[in-house]
């Protein structure tokens, strides 16, 4: 399929160019010098221009690509039926319709490999044929019509009864008989039921007595057993045209089926059954269609052969029907009819008037239909009728707006064609309404608006006369809440719900505090501060007052301090104060060896490290006082700073500047605090002895008499502590040093969670419980020798750059 796409591509590009007047090569020079060019790595477009260069004309192209692609099968032959129903562009030049035909052809190969022709337009009713859930099949385990005719293959179930009995099953031979013994043969060919009934009891009367007479004692049946099949004939406008062998039961309809339906050109309202040389019937699909009639659809016979001939009409209906598409028609029939045959108008539907344009062969012309004219308006083969949609506005609308009690859009008419008939039907005018002076928005006759004013008092009571209505009068009453500012109240601080609530006359701050869902535990009643914006609508001088405040004291919920009478005025914010002596419980923990350990609220402020040991009845005789530590969880401030740290990393980071490394920023909310909780109780009150704060963690260990060694040395290990030893020992201790350790680092982290850098290894100060830490070196990477080639590849070529440069300068 490649192949065959790039060489047809490459004879449509031929074919759309202009030949100069040249040699002629020979095809399979032709041939050659496109396949060697191909494989040479050359565009179709290259190969093109080369070729018509060499004299290659467009009728040797044509006929090279039809060669060409009956060599390759069906698949491409199909795909080039599609270049003529494709080629539609009615506002194309000559030219552009053969490029456009090239790049239609190429499409559809890419896209359908079957070369399917496809036509983009929806016939209403081509679909019928074509799908696997209406088949038209017969059904064959009906009752026997009595005017269905015989013939060879059928079987023919003869049942005799009354006095005598017997039942024969025989089948017609290809010369039309059945063979009966004592009879012989008899013809039965072409005989409906009926007639074949009458014929077989008369034969039968010559055997048995009774069967024929005024009052038989016996009768005779004839029944069909198996069915045969027919032959029959589908041409014209079909998918597959041929012949088709059906049940003997089968009708137009599921012939039309197994050929497949009709092509884009058949016609589906006037197929014609031919049987013997003759006209029998004319079927309009139509008909089953839009009114289930299946009268047309006869039972097909031996030999018969339908006829599927183009459309006659073609007219396409869009815009506002129920069914906008294609719709074939006969000739005579009207607009009307089309009407009918897309469902009606919609509701949105501009019905008075419709918009046809015909093709005159020779120019588009435009047609204005009105409706009377629908039933005589005849359609042309070509023709698009548009149904337009009602216009987006209202002939007989008016709409009340704002203080009534229903707004909303109301029919102008006679029951509403004043302001007073409006408001009346609107169930009359709220008690917030401001009747002084409401809004009549009319629209002139240039669409454009103005504005006419109403005093509503005296047009309800009458002292005004009543202002007629015009269609699109918008009528807007104010309330006075609109008019007047009515601003939120807004209370924060030591209330159960702080925010902002709505304003109402002659509400207290107890109204509001009560709204809020009263006062919490820590508020204070000693002091309440209201604070009031600055206004004064009639000063002429700028005020360098910013605002007002008022303070008050409650008791039992009610102020007893404060402006009488007060009241709360729009946008006033009241601000409920924490009291100066309320202070949660604050609690610390006390672990490890201390005579009651557990938690501790702290009674006081700036409480120390000895008051809590002494509080908790001291340490135990097992406490080693040296190695105790203090985890301390972060408060607000210190959260804020590891937040601003992390966010300039990562700026730095993304800048590819100098950053803190992020292994090293603490994102933990707990830290460990270096104490030395030995000289803190040797010494209260003194700097040792540190101030406590809420949520803080003492562990007090007891002796560890161990000293842990890790890090780059040979073997990390833990040895027993002994006095007066030095860092050399320890290390010794864990086999030495290792291969990478950078002993200028190392460093000692104690109990207590204060680290020591060692800086001598006989000075450095080892304590019981401690870790001793060697770090180790940066790995270095070494230049092997394609580094080193390419290291000296590239200065050769600065090298010769710059002897280049240099030349070039002189």
């Amino acid at each position: 399929m490649q192949k065959i796409f790039g060489f047809s591509a490459l004879l449509l590009f031929l074919l759309a160019g202009s030949v100069p007047a040249r040699a002629q090569m020979s095809d399979e020079a032709v041939v050659n010098y496109a396949l060697t060019a191909k494989q040479a790595g050359k565009s179709d477009q290259q190969i093109g221009k080369e070729l018509l260069a060499k004299g290659v004309t467009a009728e040797q192209a044509e006929r090279l690509k039809k060669k060409y692609e009956a060599s390759q099968g069906s698949e491409t032959a199909v795909a080039d039926q599609s270049i003529a129903g494709q080629r539609r562009g009615r506002q194309q030049s000559s030219q552009e319709t053969r490029t456009a035909g090239s790049m239609d052809v190429v499409s559809s190969t890419v896209s359908d490999p079957t070369g399917g022709a496809t036509n983009p337009r929806t016939v209403f009713g081509r679909n019928i044929f074509r799908g696997s859930a209406l088949t038209f099949e017969p059904n064959e385990n009906q009752a026997t019509p009595e005017n269905y005719r015989l013939g060879p293959g059928d079987e023919v179930i003869i049942d005799i009864w009354g006095e005598n009995e017997r039942s024969l099953r025989e089948e017609i031979s290809p010369e039309g008989n059945i063979m009966i013994e004592q009879v012989g043969p008899v013809y039965l060919n072409g005989l409906t039921i009926r007639k074949a009934n009458e014929k077989l009891r008369s034969v039968f009367s010559q055997i048995y007595a009774g069967v024929s007479g005024e009052e038989p004692s016996s009768d005779v049946r004839v029944t069909l057993g198996r069915l045969r099949t027919i032959q029959v004939n589908v041409l014209g406008e079909v998918t597959t045209p041929g012949t088709y062998r059906l049940s003997s039961f089968a009708t137009v309809f599921h012939a039309l089926y197994r050929a497949g339906g009709v092509t884009p050109i058949g016609g589906l309202r006037d197929i014609r059954i031919m049987r013997g040389g003759r006209e029998v019937a004319r079927v309009d699909v139509y008909d089953l269609l839009m009114k289930g009639k299946q009268n047309d659809d006869i039972r097909l016979e031996e030999g018969d052969v339908i006829i599927v001939p183009p459309y006659e009409l073609l007219v396409e209906i869009s815009g506002n029907v129920k069914r906008p598409m294609y719709y074939e028609m006969k000739s005579g029939e009207s607009l009307g009819k089309l009407m009918e045959y897309a469902g009606g108008f919609t509701g949105d539907a501009y019905r008075d008037e419709v918009r046809i344009i015909r093709e005159s062969g020779r120019e588009y012309q435009i047609y204005n239909v009105r409706e009377p004219n629908y039933a005589s308006w005849n359609l042309e083969d070509g023709d698009a009728v548009t149904v337009g949609s009602v216009l987006d506005r209202f002939a007989n609308r008016v709409e009340v707006r704002g203080a009534v009690y229903r707004e909303g859009m109301y029919e102008l008419g006679d029951e509403v064609h004043t302001v007073r008939r409006l408001i009346e039907r609107a169930e009359g005018l709220k008690g917030d309404a401001f009747p002084g002076r409401a809004l009549l928005l009319r629209e002139r006759e240039d669409l454009t608006l103005e504005m006419v004013a109403v005093d509503l008092a005296d047009v309800m009571s009458g002292a005004a006369p009543d202002i007629e209505l015009q269609r699109n009068d918008v009528l807007v009453i104010p309330s006075i809440q609109e008019l007047e500012e009515r601003g939120a109240l807004t209370i924060n601080g030591e209330v159960a719900r702080p925010g902002t609530y709505p304003y109402a006359e002659n509400m207290t701050i107890e109204d509001l505090v009560v709204q809020a869902g009263g006062l919490l535990d820590g508020a204070s009643t000693a002091r309440i501060d209201v604070s009031r914006r600055i206004k004064d609508p009639k000063s002429l001088t700028p005020s360098s007052e910013l605002g007002k405040i008022y303070s008050f004291s409650l008791k039992d919920g009610l102020i007893v301090d404060g402006e009488p009478g007060f009241t709360l005025m729009p946008y006033d914010i009241v601000e409920v104060r924490r009291s100066p002596a309320y202070r949660p419980q604050e609690r610390v923990t006390l672990d490890g060896e201390v005579v009651f350990s557990g938690g501790y609220t702290l009674i006081k402020k700036n409480e120390r490290l000895s008051d809590l040991v002494k509080r908790a009845g001291g340490l135990t005789s097992d406490a080693y006082a040296h190695g105790a530590r203090l985890i301390r969880r972060m408060n607000d401030e210190e959260r804020a700073v590891r937040e601003t740290t992390l966010r300039i990393a990562l700026q730095n980071q993304q800048g590819n500047g100098d950053s803190l490394s992020m292994n090293k920023l603490q994102l933990n909310d707990y830290y460990s605090v270096g104490i030395e909780l030995d000289k803190a109780l040797a010494e209260p009150g003194s700097d040792y002895d540190m101030v406590l704060r809420e949520g803080d963690r003492l562990v007090i260990p007891q002796y560890v008499s161990t000293v842990s060694i890790s890090g780059e040395v040979m073997y990390p290990n833990t040895v027993l502590y002994l006095q007066g030893k030095n860092l050399k020992y320890y290390v010794g201790q864990a086999g030495g040093y290792g291969l990478r350790a950078k002993k200028s680092r190392a460093y000692v982290i104690y109990m207590n969670g204060t680290v020591t850098r060692v800086r001598s290894l006989r000075k450095a100060r080892i304590e019981p419980g401690c870790q001793i830490i060697i770090p180790s070196k940066r790995e270095r990477k070494g230049m092997n020798l394609p580094a080193i080639m390419s290291l000296a590849t590239s200065a050769a070529s600065i090298g010769t750059m710059a002897a280049s440069i240099a030349n070039l300068s002189k």
